[in-house]
């Protein structure tokens, strides 16, 4: 854990390098004569200052001409088998991220089993999706291609065949990869592109780097029950997840004595890890329920006062780290208003200019 000290001094730092990237994006708005910046160093990627280097694939470096192709595709709907969604799609900045539905819709209107997680700071994650299946994010986007969320599994030739049609793509790519678009390389870009998703432009940011009137005395109290009552486990540090798995006791059915889904225990076939998921980042978490990886709980203060009591109790794999608090409802508020604090202010919503031609 970091003290509070280092802690503000890191998001000081952060919030620098993250506004100049922000404004750079929307500078060049529409605009292919400049490129943004990256928000770090590409030799050594670290846009969080002061937090460790993000780890960068060596097949995959990050450059501005990547990063930059990379969002152009990861808002293009050309991508997905039925035309119609983007990655944004099931990633909404006014939603947290996340889609705003219980459980995702794919291409096609199909309905998926899980909510659409949020991306904030996903670059800095070892293992993708509710389960942690996926081990890089290039895998991750490449899964999410083929599979039911963009559904491009049975169109891949012919989606590859429009995008590497288009000459301002087929420019961009010869660039980036020295070959024309392929279905290897267009997760690439997207992954280049996610880990340039960085959180950190919150009230709460603010007031560790010493803006004392960022937050509401309530929000500050709020931090300390988060500390006291011990959820800084596994929502600590300035990412808010201990990027792990953990049991509560989501989808647990007492008569059948059984999850109704397996989670992380359908990766690693490791008994603790039935019912088990990642924990999810606290950032922009007021914007991105429905909640839990069914999206089971639609109310933030229901979840707050599930975590409250320990979960489901009785569970035969109870995660020890997942405790039992009293906390009282004035408590509960403050708890509240300090998740409120963490509402980020960014706005990834304007796409680049579609490319035509």
């Amino acid at each position: 854990m970091y003290s509070l000290r280092s802690m503000a001094c890191l998001v000081g730092s952060l919030l620098l390098c993250f506004f100049a990237v922000s404004c750079s994006w929307m500078r060049v708005e529409g605009s292919d004569s400049a490129l943004p910046p990256l928000p770090a160093d590409a030799e050594d990627y670290a846009p969080l200052a002061g937090f460790d280097a993000m780890l960068i694939p060596a097949d995959n470096p990050m450059t501005a001409e990547k990063v930059a192709l990379g969002r152009q595709l990861y808002y293009d709907s050309r991508l997905s088998g039925d035309g119609e969604l983007s990655c944004y799609s099931c990633h909404l900045s006014d939603k947290g991220l996340s889609d705003g539905r219980p459980t995702a819709i794919g291409a096609f209107g199909k309905k998926l089993s899980r909510n659409a997680p949020s991306l904030w700071n996903i670059g800095f994650h070892w293992a993708y999706y509710w389960d942690g299946r996926a081990s890089s994010l290039e895998k991750q986007a490449a899964a999410a291609w083929f599979g039911g969320n963009m559904g491009a599994k049975d169109r891949a030739d012919e989606i590859v065949a429009v995008i590497g049609g288009l000459e301002g793509y087929d420019r961009q790519f010869q660039e980036v990869f020295g070959a024309s678009a392929t279905a290897e390389n267009i997760p690439m870009a997207l992954a280049a592109y996610m880990r340039t998703i960085i959180g950190g432009n919150t009230a709460f940011d603010r007031w560790q780097a010493g803006d004392a009137s960022a937050v509401t005395d309530a929000a500050k109290r709020g931090y300390e029950v988060f500390t006291a009552a011990g959820c800084a486990e596994c929502h600590g540090g300035v990412l808010f997840t201990d990027m792990t798995f953990h049991t509560v006791g989501v989808g647990w059915d007492p008569n059948q004595g059984t999850y109704a889904d397996p989670g992380r225990f359908k990766v690693t076939g490791v008994e603790k890890d039935k019912g088990a998921f990642k924990t999810p980042s606290l950032r922009d978490v007021t914007d991105s329920g429905p909640y839990f990886h069914d999206g089971s709980i639609s109310s933030l203060e229901m979840v707050v006062r599930f975590m409250a009591i320990g979960g489901v109790p009785g569970l035969p794999n109870a995660d020890p780290k997942v405790k039992r608090n009293r906390l009282s409802d004035g408590e509960i508020n403050d708890l509240m208003a300090f998740l409120k604090s963490l509402d980020e202010e960014t706005n990834l919503s304007q796409a680049p200019e579609r490319i035509s031609r």
